[in-house]
C-alpha cells in the first residue's frame, strides 16, 4: 500500500514507520501527537493550522497558552495539552548538559550551548548564573532574576551569598534580549561592570557576561557578537 491510498490520519504514522521519525517534517511530527483530526479536518491539517499561528516556529508554539491553543477547531484541551507536554519534553532534552561535567567551561559558545535551550523561546528577560570551581566546571545553574520585555535587575549582594552557598569560584552570567538583538546596552554594560568590580573586591571572578538571542550571543569577555 502506497502513501497516497492511506487515511490522512495514518500517513505520518506510516512514513514515520518506514522512512524514520527524521524524514517527518515538523507538522507531521505534530500531527502524530495530535493522532486524529476533527470535522473533515485531519490531523495534519490541523498541526500546520497550529505552525502557522507560530508563524512556523516550534519556539513560538512552545510559548502558545492552551486557551489560545484550543482556539482552533478541533483542539481540545487534551490535544493542546499533549503538544505542550510534547514539546515540553523537546525543551528537557535540550536542556541536558551538552558539556562533559568534568570539562573546564573556557570558550562563551560553551555556555551559549548550555542556555540557548532554555532562553530560546522567551517573551521576557531572564537572568541566569552559571556557577564554576576553581577549574572552571560548571557545578549548577540558576535563575537569579525575571524581569520584562527589557530589563531585568541584577542583585551583586545576592549573587556574592550564592557563590559563597555553592563554594564558587567564579560565575558566567548569562541573559537574554527577547528582542533578538544581542547587543549590551548602556545598563547591561554598567551592571557588568559593577558587578566585576564587586566579585573581585571579595576575591571572585566574573568570567564572562553573555547576552543570548536566538541565533547570536554577545560576550563581554570576547567583546564580539558571535552568529550560531
Amino acid at each position: 500500500m502506497i502513501f497516497k491510498e492511506l487515511s490522512p490520519e495514518e500517513r505520518p504514522r506510516e512514513k514515520m514507520k518506514e522512512r524514520g521519525v527524521g524524514a517527518l517534517s515538523n507538522a507531521e511530527l505534530l500531527a502524530v501527537v495530535l493522532r486524529s483530526g476533527t470535522g473533515g479536518v485531519s490531523a495534519l491539517e490541523l498541526a500546520q493550522k497550529l505552525l502557522s499561528d507560530a508563524e512556523g516556529k516550534l519556539s513560538a508554539l512552545h510559548g502558545m497558552s492552551l486557551e489560545r491553543m484550543c482556539t482552533h477547531k478541533g483542539i481540545g484541551e487534551l490535544k493542546a495539552l499533549s503538544v505542550v507536554a510534547a514539546l515540553e519534553l523537546g525543551r528537557r532534552i535540550g536542556m541536558e548538559p551538552t558539556t562533559p561535567q568534568n570539562k573546564p567551561i573556557t570558550k562563551a559558545e560553551q555556555a551559549y550551548r548550555i542556555m540557548i535551550p532554555i532562553m530560546r523561546s522567551l517573551d521576557h528577560e531572564e537572568c541566569w548564573v552559571l556557577y564554576l570551581n576553581r577549574r572552571n566546571i560548571l557545578t549548577t545553574k540558576e535563575m537569579i532574576s525575571s524581569g520584562d520585555l527589557e530589563s531585568t535587575i541584577i542583585n551583586d549582594k545576592f549573587i556574592i551569598r550564592k557563590m559563597i552557598e555553592r563554594k564558587a569560584e567564579s560565575i558566567i552570567l548569562v541573559h537574554n534580549h527577547p528582542s533578538g538583538d544581542p547587543t549590551p546596552s548602556a545598563a547591561d554594560i554598567h551592571q557588568t561592570e559593577r558587578l566585576r568590580r564587586s566579585l573581585s573586591i571579595v576575591g571572585f571572578a566574573l568570567l564572562d557576561h553573555i547576552i543570548i538571542s536566538s541565533n547570536r550571543f554577545f560576550s563581554f569577555s570576547e567583546e564580539r557578537t558571535v552568529i550560531v
